[in-house]
């Protein structure tokens, strides 16, 4: 596996310690989510951080519409990828940790650490061992702060170490249009839950997650791993 650090950072001051409101949404590439689908969310929610997953080159012109910051992170040979827009600047690039390939393709996580939490974008392979080493990978480069918000891809209990499950307990995917599942998922360590819930289904086949964290503010901010 290739090496990535990801360094420590500045604080921003409105994640110290006040609620932080998360959005994840899968856009389903091509046929799902537009942008303008995606500029009535942040208008009509305020997340304090909106993450995508199966976001395409058409998501780039989100900071000429709204403003804020947005980086966008191709999975490998595929033309969708992880995407993270906030109304204020990152405190450094977010990073980009490879995970273990899947079946079909390669998957990557995006990192965004704000210091007092720091927050993975997630979209998992369909495997079921795979997936859960998938999160193990993640949850080792992590901070003690830390949630894991995205596309799990995942049946039953993630059965992460130190982490609890805290997204929406309702269906937030219908695969093929017939079985709902739960797979739009968040898991939280060192911050508190103050709720979630997925939101009505729109132009995706995934419904997006809101979940308000609660940040105690450390004493310094904590840097994160390096992965070999």
């Amino acid at each position: 596996m290739h090496g990535v650090f990801l360094c420590k950072v500045a604080h921003i001051p409105h994640l110290l310690s006040e609620m932080i409101k998360l959005i994840s949404w899968n856009l389903l590439r091509l046929t799902g989510a537009s942008l303008d689908d995606v500029v009535r969310l942040i208008r009509r929610e305020d997340p304090d951080l909106l993450l995508m997953q199966e976001a395409t080159q058409e998501m780039d012109g989100l900071t000429t519409r709204v403003g804020g910051h947005y980086q966008r992170n191709l999975l490998p040979g595929r033309i969708h990828g992880l995407a993270v827009w906030s109304p204020v600047p990152f405190p450094s690039t977010p990073a980009v940790l490879p995970l273990q390939n899947g079946a079909m393709f390669n998957r990557v996580c995006q990192i965004i650490d704000f210091g007092a939490i720091a927050v993975a974008n997630v979209h998992l392979s369909h495997g079921q061992i795979l997936n859960r080493r998938q999160l193990r990978r993640i949850a080792r480069v992590l901070p003690f702060r830390s949630a894991v918000v995205g596309d799990y891809n995942l049946i039953g209990p993630a059965l992460l170490p130190g982490f609890r499950d805290v997204g929406p307990r309702e269906h937030t995917h219908i695969a093929g249009d017939v079985v709902p599942l739960r797979i739009d998922r968040c898991l939280i360590r060192g911050v508190a839950c103050l709720g979630a819930h997925a939101l009505l289904r729109e132009s995706s086949d995934h419904r997006p997650i809101v979940v308000n964290l609660h940040v105690a503010a450390p004493t310094e901010a904590l840097p994160l791993q390096v992965v070999a």
